[in-house]
């Protein structure tokens, strides 16, 4: 394939750019009273308006013939038929079957993968039924009131972001926990939060070798049997999300409570597999399907929809121009819902573990930057810590503003003003201040003279910073299912155009391995060959401990 800047289609948006150049889109607004219509669509019940982006109809005309010209249909295509689009680890990509609610197979090498999602899903349907129903109970009799998920990563993340945003729909006997860290301050606070006889463990770790979860997951079971259970009462309180029968076995769960997946579920994408186990147990089997049933309506809008009209393609899209032409290096999630406070850390996985690569599939530099930094926290907080730079630093920084029009609480004033701030921060960022309104604003104030002058470039916004705004009926599971899968396209999207993999993540693994090795030269063992920097910082730690 050629390389990207020397392929037509990005030629023509880089001579575009050029003719634009710093257009504020104020002028943008007044030239077209239209372009709020033009510049917005609904999809899966979300509503996008990305009308307040330094864009105009050639802008989105170009960008889409680059999508074309980049082979994002056929790539599309090849994903939802369970090609092996993950080349680096020979396989399919098919998180989209996890969540296919209709009857049609989807086939990996000519086998209908189908009937073992479904099984899969419907025992953790039944799981979750017991469990909430408190027909499951713990070896003294007691039911379970505290689910404590073990895992990191994509076994972490997503569950623990999606538990959160969803507890309005939560079981009123059961507490999620989610333990993470190898930092033993993480599992201990979880611990002395809960009684063992009243607990379920659920330890995330497809291999079951993953060592941040095991070390997290012997220590869970150490203190589970000093609480006074025997060894068989394991099987009562420790469920797996894995493949590794003989490892889990071996830890004392019953095969029975064993749940698998596959090799193409990425961990980044496994929410909708049995990773999602505490989602099932947190909201229940009806509202785990239903954010299954939103994800889906999502992926029929991404295969179904024309480019220039399809959500996912055109947040990618944006994401493309503002990182290849106006060198923003990093991309701001603004959720106007507290639930949604993990919502950018999520993204934060999804996206640059995917596509913070610098090599195309083909093995070959790539020859423009690619993934972003993702960040950002819950509105209206925000808008009191980092929105002063989004409004006046130096650095250009898209944000993308997430609001559900419908509160999942009983205080509607809060909720007004939380959508006032909301839709006011992204005109703020569109339209900025000029010189002439500060001065304005200031002399009515009272102020004149050198005062007057001396304050004016302090109160100054320069506006035409972009954003899109995306609004959902509510937080509820199907909103959230659709809200993820939008973003797990958006993500592909991008990598097709930068011709890379997002469907592996090589850069996790080094520091994996020298912790292997570091960890035992900690513990007392033989050291090994360093650079001045880490045999001085391991040997500062030998003589601490």
């Amino acid at each position: 394939m050629t390389k990207l800047t020397n392929s037509p289609a990005w030629l023509a948006l880089a001579a575009h750019r050029a003719e634009a150049g710093d257009a504020h889109m104020r002028d943008l607004f007044a030239a077209d009273p239209a372009r709020f219509e033009r510049f917005s669509l609904r999809a899966a019940d979300l509503f996008l308006d990305y009308s307040k982006n330094r864009i105009d109809r050639s802008s989105l005309e170009l960008l889409t013939a680059l999508a074309r010209e980049r082979g994002l249909e056929a790539a599309r295509a090849a994903m939802f038929a369970g090609r092996r689009i993950n080349t680096t680890e020979d396989r399919a990509v098919l998180h989209v079957a996890l969540r296919n609610r209709g009857d049609a197979a989807i086939e990996v090498d000519g086998h209908d993968v189908m009937p073992a999602v479904r099984e899969v899903l419907d025992r953790i349907g039944n799981f979750a039924d017991k469990v909430r129903s408190g027909e499951w109970t713990g070896y003294t009799g007691e039911p379970i009131t505290d689910i404590v998920n073990i895992g990191i990563g994509g076994s972490d993340l997503g569950p623990v972001m999606v538990c959160q945003a969803l507890a309005a729909c939560g079981h009123p006997r059961l507490t999620m926990h989610f333990v993470s860290n190898i930092d033993g301050d993480h599992l201990a606070g979880v611990l002395a939060r809960v009684r063992p006889e009243r607990t379920l463990f659920i330890i995330a770790s497809k291999t079951f070798t993953t060592i941040e979860t095991m070390t997290n997951a012997a220590s869970a079971r150490a203190w589970f049997l000093a609480g006074g259970a025997k060894d068989a009462d394991v099987a009562r309180h420790f469920a797996a999300v894995s493949t590794n029968a003989e490892r889990v076995a071996a830890f004392g769960i019953d095969l029975a409570n064993m749940f698998g997946f596959w090799d193409w579920v990425g961990g980044r994408y496994s929410l909708w597999s049995a990773v999602g186990l505490p989602i099932a147990l947190h909201v229940g089997r009806d509202n785990f399907n239903a954010l299954l049933d939103g994800a889906h309506t999502m992926d029929r809008h991404f295969v179904e929809a024309p480019l220039e009209e399809n959500m996912p393609v055109i947040l990618g899209l944006l994401g493309v121009w503002y990182r290849g032409f106006f060198g923003a290096a990093s991309i701001s999630v603004a959720p106007y819902a507290q639930a949604l406070a993990r919502l950018p850390a999520y993204l934060q996985q999804l996206e640059m573990e995917s596509n913070g690569k610098s090599v195309t599939r083909d093995g070959q530099p790539v020859d423009t930057p690619t993934c972003p930094v993702i960040w950002g926290e819950p509105g209206t907080n925000g808008q009191h810590a980092f929105f002063q730079l989004l409004h006046q630093g130096t650095d250009l920084i898209p944000v993308d503003f997430i609001a559900p029009l419908a509160a999942s609480h009983g205080l509607p004033d809060h909720h007004r003003l939380l959508l006032a701030n909301c839709i006011a921060q992204s005109k703020a960022l569109m339209v900025g201040k000029t010189a002439d309104e500060v001065c304005a604003e200031l002399a009515a104030g009272g102020l004149s003279g050198e005062a007057l002058e001396a304050l004016m470039p302090h109160r100054v916004f320069p506006g035409n910073r972009p954003s899109n705004t995306l609004l959902l009926p509510d937080l509820s599971p199907r909103s959230l299912g659709a809200l993820i899968a939008l973003y797990e396209h958006k993500v592909f999207v991008q990598s097709v155009i930068w011709g890379i993999n997002a469907f592996d993540q090589w850069g996790v693994e080094l520091g994996k391995q020298i912790a292997t090795r570091i960890a035992g030269e900690l513990a007392g063992g033989a050291r090994g060959e360093h650079d001045a920097s880490t045999a001085g910082l391991i040997a500062a730690v030998r003589a601490a401990r």
